[in-house]
């Protein structure tokens, strides 16, 4: 059992932060902007709450951070009453923000400035993932740091990699949404196109799915898609903040990615329609408007 803090509650830190308690045996301390959330965690969990990132942080072996964007990270972790100004020499912070690899690089430095370790890991597998503690977790650090760190990440993943140096679980979280980015754009064309043809969507995708067409997003989202429900999973907003992180750093390395482009405007043609919550399958109510 290892002393842990978790900062940030939001629908994916919460269940998260449970796993942790109640599948990893951890004490486990949580802090998040909103006290009630922190609250209500603590006694679903039975588990503590703190008042600050650094009081919560204070004594851990291990941080866990699972917030918005760059900022609101930086701000956990390195702001006044932030994470890093709590934790002992020798800690581990592990971020599951997906975040930029600059601010990763950038908080592994500052991290080893305090005597502390640091592993950015982001993670896929979205609300249900995090609930069911299946998540996918791409790690970027060092070896020694990532093999003491793992049995602990085990508690809410299936699959926990480290892909290289600070920065690389971010690079590998953007491949993962251009991945899915032009998935769902796909998937999108062809229902639409198969609707507009007359054809029954459920034969058709009964079918293709056996072939070389076969996708998670084929299987997991085309019944709700073709219903004209999008409820489920992912939101827009998330993704084209995620896409905005993608299209930064390819513009700083030079990658081409016209179709990540593109499918990021759809997206925004989907929040101009009101679906900023609505989950990334809603590419389809674009083409039906």
């Amino acid at each position: 059992m290892a002393k842990v803090a978790f900062i940030g509650l939001g629908v994916m830190g919460f269940p998260m932060a449970g796993h942790l308690k109640t599948k990893g045996g951890h004490d486990v301390t949580v802090y998040n902007r909103t006290a009630e959330k922190a609250a209500a965690w603590a006694e679903k969990f039975s588990g503590k709450s703190a008042l600050t990132p650094a009081e919560a942080a204070a004594g851990a072996d291990f941080v866990f951070v699972c917030v918005g964007n760059d900022e609101d990270l930086r701000s956990v972790t390195s702001g006044e009453n932030g994470a890093l100004h709590g934790m002992k020499p020798g800690s581990v912070l592990i971020d599951n923000t997906t975040a930029s690899a600059e601010v990763a690089r950038e908080l592994y430095a500052a991290a080893k400035e305090k005597g502390v370790d640091f592993i950015d890991a982001p993670v896929s597998g979205g609300q249900a993932g995090a609930e069911n503690g299946v998540l996918t977790v791409m790690c970027g650090g060092d070896d020694a740091v990532f093999e003491r760190a793992r049995p602990v990440i085990d508690a809410y993943a299936r699959m926990v990699g480290l892909m290289g140096p600070a920065g690389s679980g971010q690079l590998t979280k953007m491949v993962n949404q251009i991945c899915i980015a032009g998935l769902v754009q796909g998937l999108a064309e062809a229902l639409h196109f198969g609707k507009r043809a007359g054809l029954d969507i459920e034969k058709v995708v009964e079918v293709i799915s056996k072939g070389a067409a076969g996708s998670w997003q084929m299987e997991n989202r085309h019944k709700t898609m073709n219903a004209g429900k999008y409820d489920f999973g992912f939101a827009v907003d998330w993704m084209r903040k995620d896409l905005g992180i993608v299209l930064t750093e390819a513009r700083r390395n030079g990658a081409k990615l016209p179709v990540t482009a593109v499918v990021d405007q759809f997206y925004g043609d989907v929040q101009a329609m009101g679906g900023n919550r609505w989950d990334t399958s809603s590419l389809l109510a674009r083409l039906e408007k």
